[in-house]
């Protein structure tokens, strides 16, 4: 596998509008219907996994590993919010990010998501062997 391809500086971005369906209250993770703090994590490592996925073989993926963030403002309903993504460093099949979310009005979350490259069909065969011996 040749992952000489990825570098420091690809990006990608992901948007979204926020709805009944990405709040706060609709994950559990808050009572009050206002973007959630895991809907934006999502975002954002899909901001990640875009910004390297063109760039792998056939076969071979990713997969997050770490995500250190902080919320820092709310979001309503009906509101954009814009996950961008930066590879700022490459390490063997590891591979950081920055990662920024902006709503329409300003910085939403920031921070930094790790994500692993995988054998797409070997760590499927792992996983469906886990709890099997």
């Amino acid at each position: 596998m040749d992952i000489n391809n990825i570098q420091v500086g690809f990006k990608a971005e992901r948007e979204l509008l926020v709805n009944q369906d990405n709040t706060a209250k609709k994950y559990g993770s808050g009572a009050i219907e206002v973007f959630a703090t895991p809907a934006m994590i999502g975002l954002m490592e899909g901001a990640a996994m875009d910004a390297v996925q063109s760039f792998l073989p056939d076969g071979f993926g990713t997969v997050g590993t770490l995500i250190q963030v902080n919320h820092v403002a709310a979001t309503p309903i009906g509101m954009k919010v814009i996950a961008k993504a930066e590879v700022t460093q490459v390490n063997g099949k590891r591979i950081t990010f920055r990662v920024e979310a902006y709503d329409e009005v300003g910085l939403i979350g920031e921070g930094v998501h790790e994500r692993y490259i995988i054998d797409e069909v070997r760590f499927l065969e792992k996983v469906a062997s886990k709890g099997t011996k």
